[in-house]
């Protein structure tokens, strides 16, 4: 059975887990994977990502020393993702829940994650567990880090942006549904204002 008839068959017998009928199109995981960096060596962790559309095209950009962290909690979709990325060793496919990632990064010996992408319907989530959820990837990001969602709706927005800086969107037609595609940045910590200008004056005074 091809990836695209176990992703259908999953979505027909978890319809809210899998939350949509048919894999990402090409125009969605092109314009997603054109928003990561590759390079440099990158930790990637993607939630919900069904049969792997997203992750082979992200493979495919990566470094040979990135390294992927792909939670499925659909277990028949968990088995495929090991199947196809088996001799990938960059990939490690967790069969759970989102909500174990920092369990899975300390198990890992990874401090933070350079992006977090999700695919996962997070309007369906409980409100507290969601709240949850945001705070462990805003922890795991990097200062600089970048959470990534392809969504139905952009209801996320205003649960996210009291933890994240800012956020981008975009809204692509070329799926079936279509997606809002939203970038939540995490900022770098600012430099304290009396450090940032005493260092401006050491610059003055060593240009004397």
């Amino acid at each position: 059975m091809s990836g695209v008839a176990i992703f259908l068959k999953r979505f027909l017998a978890r319809p809210s887990q899998v939350a949509s009928i048919l894999p990402s199109s090409r125009a969605v995981t092109k314009r997603i994977a054109d928003h990561f960096d590759f390079s440099e060596k990158r930790v990637v962790v993607e939630f919900g990502p069904g049969e792997g559309c997203h992750t082979r095209e992200l493979l495919r950009r990566a470094s040979a020393d990135s390294i992927f962290l792909l939670f499925e909690l659909d277990h028949e979709l968990a088995r495929l993702l090991e199947r196809q990325f088996a001799a990938d060793k960059r990939v490690h496919v967790i069969h759970g829940d989102a909500a174990t990632l920092p369990q899975e990064m300390q198990r890992l010996r990874l401090t933070q994650c350079d992006y977090v992408l999700s695919g996962i319907p997070f309007s369906l989530i409980d409100i507290e567990k969601k709240r949850h959820l945001l705070r462990a990837i805003h922890r795991a990001l990097r200062p600089g880090g970048i959470f990534i969602i392809y969504q139905v709706t952009d209801e996320l927005r205003r649960h996210a942006l009291p933890l994240f800086s800012r956020a981008e969107s975009e809204y692509c037609l070329l799926n079936l549904p279509p997606y809002f595609i939203i970038r939540f940045f995490k900022d770098a910590p600012k430099e304290p204002a009396a450090k940032k200008n005493g260092a401006a004056m050491a610059g003055r005074n060593g240009r004397r």
